[in-house]
Parts: C-alpha cells; sequence; structure tokens
C-alpha cells in the first residue's frame, strides 16, 4: 500500500554488485529495447491508492535469484511482501539420487533446478536471456530429462514443433520453435539431431513408439539431406563442441558422428516398423560412416581420434563408434588424458555429454567418479562450491561471454548418477523397463548410493553400501518385469545375474579392495 501513482520497479536479476544491487550484465547482452520505459526482467507497478495492491506477472516469467525493488518515493516494504514462485511445465518427478556424497546430491539437485526452470512448455536454454528451444540443449540433456521427470507429452508437443519447422529439404533451424532464425550455416548435426536422437530416447524409456513413428519420414528427410551433400560420409555441418575450457575439438569428425547416430537410429526404427529396405539402405549407410570416420581420424597406432582431446576421444566412444578391438585402447587413451589434467574436465557440450558415460561403460568408472565429483575448476563440483543453485552456461566463473547462471546444456551428469553408480539401463530388445539392464558401479571412495525410477511397470531401484571389501546391493524390480545384473569388474562370484520381479539383495565382495 503506498500513495496513489507510487511507482515501483520490480528487476529480477541472478547477480548483485559490490554495493548489492542487481547487476544485469550477464545476461541483458542480447535486449535490444528501451531501458526506461521498458527495462529488461523488470515490472513496472504504479500503485492505486485504495488500500493494499496485489500483482502478479501473467504474460511472462524470469529467470532469476534476486530481486530488486526500487520506488519514486518512500514506501515501507519487508520480505513478507514479496512471493516468489518457481514455475515450470507441469511434469511429475519420477527419479531420485541419495549417497553419502553430499556433493554429488547438490549436482543432481542444481541439475534438476535448471532442468525444471528450462522446461516452459519446450526445452529452453536459459530462462532469462533468450528463453529459445535450442535443440542441442534439448537432446544434450534428454537422458536426465526421463531419468529424473515424466516429461513425455513435453517431447511430442516439441517434436510436433519440429515437424511444423522442418523444410522440405529436410533442414531444422537450431531453435524451435522459431520466428525464422537459425537456417544459417551452423545448425547441423550437433544441435539438430534432436530429430532422431530425442524420439529414439523417449521410445527407450516408455516402450511406446508413437512419436518415433510419427517422426520417422521426417528423420529420413533429414538424414537424406545430409547424405546428399556429404558424398565421402563426413560433414563438417555443426556448431562443435560448444563453451569448451580450453581444448578445440575438429567439427567434422563430432559432427560426423552425429551423423553416425541418426543413421543408425533411422535404421533401427526402420526394423522396428518392419521397413525392410529402409533397415538394410540406413544400416549400410551408418556402417559407411562409422567406416569413414574411423579411415580419417582414428590413429590405431597411437589410439587416439584426431589430435586426442578428451571430447574427440569420448564423443566417438560414447556414441559406439570405435572399432571393437580398438575401445579398449581408445578408452585407456582418454582415461589417461583425463588423469593428465588431474581429473578435471576440458570439454565443452559435445564432451560433456560423453565423457562420463564413455569412462565409466569402458573400463574407467573410477576415473568417471573423480571427474564427477570434482570440486575445483574446471568442473560441475566447482559450480556448487561457488554458490550455484542451478548449472551455468560457463565452467569459467570469470568468463566475459556465454555467462547465463541457469542453462541446461551441461546437464548430463544428472542421468550419469543413474547409468554410472546405479547402473539402470533400458534394454533396447525389451524398451520402456520391460527388462532392465542393470551395471551399477561401487565406488572407492562413495560409501553409499542409491538410485530410484518410476518405471511405467512400477519402481527400480539400485542401491548399495559398501563396508571394507563388502558390498551390500539390493535391487526392485517391478512386476510384470525382469533384470539382468551385470557385476563390474572386480568381483567374486558369477558376474550376471538374472532377477525376476521383486526384492533383491545380494552380499558382493569385492576382490580388488
Amino acid at each position: 500500500a503506498g500513495p496513489r501513482g507510487t511507482q515501483l520497479r520490480i528487476k529480477h536479476g541472478e547477480r548483485l554488485h559490490d554495493n548489492g544491487r542487481i547487476d544485469l550484465s550477464n545476461i541483458d547482452v542480447y535486449y535490444r529495447g528501451d531501458n526506461e520505459t521498458d527495462p529488461f526482467q523488470t515490472d513496472v507497478l504504479f500503485l492505486s491508492g485504495e488500500g493494499e495492491d496485489e500483482f502478479m506477472a501473467r504474460f511472462n516469467y524470469k529467470g532469476f535469484r534476486y530481486v530488486e525493488v526500487t520506488t519514486d518515493r518512500p514506501l515501507e516494504l519487508g520480505e513478507e511482501n514479496l512471493v516468489a514462485y518457481f514455475m515450470h511445465s507441469d511434469v511429475s518427478p519420477v527419479g531420485s539420487i541419495k549417497s553419502s556424497n553430499e556433493l554429488l546430491n547438490r549436482i543432481w539437485w542444481a541439475t534438476n533446478n535448471a532442468y525444471l526452470s528450462n522446461l516452459m512448455g519446450y526445452p529452453t536454454d536459459c530462462p532469462q536471456r533468450e528463453k529459445n528451444g535450442w535443440t542441442g540443449d534439448g537432446h544434450f540433456a534428454i537422458e536426465t530429462a526421463l531419468y529424473n521427470f515424466d516429461g513425455i507429452t513435453v517431447y511430442e508437443k516439441w517434436l510436433g514443433d519440429h515437424r511444423d519447422e522442418q523444410q522440405p529439404n529436410g533442414v531444422l533451424p537450431d531453435i524451435i520453435p522459431t520466428g525464422g532464425w537459425g537456417y544459417g550455416t551452423h545448425n547441423g548435426l550437433d544441435w539438430t539431431s534432436t530429430i532422431a536422437i530425442i524420439p529414439w530416447y523417449v521410445y527407450l524409456f516408455y516402450g511406446d513408439d508413437t512419436i518415433l513413428r510419427e517422426n520417422y519420414d521426417h528423420i529420413k528427410r533429414y538424414v537424406d539431406h545430409v547424405d546428399r551433400m556429404s558424398p565421402d560420409h563426413l560433414t563438417s555441418w555443426g556448431r562443435g563442441d560448444w563453451v569448451p575450457v580450453k581444448s578445440r575439438s575438429n567439427l567434422e569428425l563430432t559432427s560426423s558422428v552425429y551423423f553416425h547416430v541418426d543413421a543408425k537410429i533411422l535404421a533401427d526404427a526402420a526394423l522396428l516398423f518392419r521397413k525392410m529396405e529402409d533397415h538394410r539402405y540406413y544400416s549400410r549407410l551408418a556402417e559407411n560412416i562409422k567406416n569413414a570416420i574411423n579411415h580419417k581420424y582414428l590413429d590405431r597406432e597411437t589410439a587416439i581420434y584426431a589430435s586426442g582431446t578428451q571430447t574427440e576421444l569420448s564423443v566417438p566412444l560414447q556414441w559406439k563408434v570405435v572399432p571393437d578391438d580398438m575401445i579398449s585402447k581408445v578408452a585407456g587413451s582418454l582415461a589417461k588424458k583425463v588423469e593428465e589434467n588431474d581429473f578435471h574436465l576440458d570439454v565443452g557440450v559435445l564432451g560433456a555429454k560423453a565423457i562420463l558415460n564413455a569412462l565409466s561403460e569402458n573400463g574407467y568408472p573410477e576415473v568417471a567418479f573423480k571427474v564427477a565429483v570434482q570440486d575445483s575448476y574446471p568442473s560441475w563440483g566447482w559450480w556448487i562450491v561457488n554458490g550455484a543453485t542451478t548449472l551455468l552456461e560457463n565452467w569459467d566463473l570469470d568468463a566475459e561471454r556465454d555467462i547465463s547462471d541457469n542453462h541446461m546444456m551441461f546437464g548430463e551428469i544428472g542421468a550419469w548418477f543413474f547409468k554410472g553408480l546405479g547402473g539402470i539401463f533400458p534394454d533396447p530388445e525389451q524398451p520402456g523397463f520391460k527388462h532392465i539392464i542393470l551395471r551399477p558401479h561401487f565406488m572407492k571412495d562413495l560409501d553409499e548410493f542409491e538410485a530410484i525410477f518410476d518405471s511405467r511397470y512400477g519402481t527400480i531401484s539400485s542401491k548399495w553400501k559398501c563396508e571394507g571389501d563388502q558390498v551390500n546391493y539390493s535391487v526392485r524390480v517391478p512386476p510384470n518385469s525382469s533384470a539382468t545384473l551385470y557385476l563390474p569388474d572386480g568381483m567374486e562370484g558369477d558376474r550376471t545375474v538374472k532377477l525376476e520381479a521383486g526384492e533383491h539383495r545380494l552380499s558382493l565382495r569385492l576382490a580388488d579392495r
């Protein structure tokens, strides 16, 4: 309440100046409005003078940690006069993580905060500066999304937007929906592979092929376009390993890997839908792309791809481009590279998507864990120990561009906890977790861990507690499902265990602890 005509400006931001006032400089870089009459992330309110006024913005939303209220005349305000609402699309939580490492727990919590902050009808890059449906950000985080939230309807809608925005030649913009921007020169495979990757993962997690079937012809149109412009089966169409720590990775290598991913998904979808001619054609194409990548970029003597950056090694491993006889050697090269960097990241968005999976799924889970729980620069944990409650756009807290404090593009770690530690995977042969693949890893420096996931069939849990060389492992397999447990290296006894629906408790012994 206050005198009639009193003006209040309610400014929202992520950072503060040294004097305690809000600093918008990290997020207003693209704003072209009039900062006096239409200020960025600011609501302007005039009091009625007729008792208490109540105001809530109903036609926009803002991304912020801090709110600053200024008035053009003295007015008494307290914390009780302001209420903040955490707004996002209505998606029910389906996954949770709990461990004896508080930093790990906080990273998972901050990752989910970033995801929900960037889910407003469709996945966005940031909730303040752009609010755009950047396609890369969407598919980098798709597994984190599906392990943690029931978001199928959001992705069904967003893939409908993809179909609307796709040009007749197959090209997609790298922000969807768009008012026309994004059909430029860099809207390539590492970003716009959403058209294939997201339908495939929704199918794996839900066992529902509707979204894959609806987009089949559009995936085919997209892959055919890239195929036509890539006679040697290699392509440099894309943005590359965006916002790396320091090392730059080969654009043709990473974009060509995503070309292979899309062709392989298309071939598998064709088999699912009994389109056998398509299956044979796109299987050959995927194999040709894989062979072209390995012929040009894999040095079989040194077991490195291209110049051997963390991204250049992890992306082919994550997406299964590495020849079978070279997987252990390339994984060893990646582990060595990470160790040389003192178990810190040297990746951008493509490497962040791949590196933890590439390590943990190819013999180096302990190395992946050391990277995941680092608390010094550059790492996810570095953000957390410096007060972050969401994920950031840049590893470097002192960077001068790409510095939103609420971004989802580095969010794969939120899925890796379920996979690399809990070991919960869908089985492509029986999707929707009808059959569950369990590949847990028991960490030397993590005493307790639990992953819970509510599948279509019911709750799956993977829980372990380490005491010396003893591991007490508990598994819940939901009704009408089954599981195969693959125990990690270094375990005594049978390494493969078949599990039916129900609760299972196993006492295991680590041979090498």
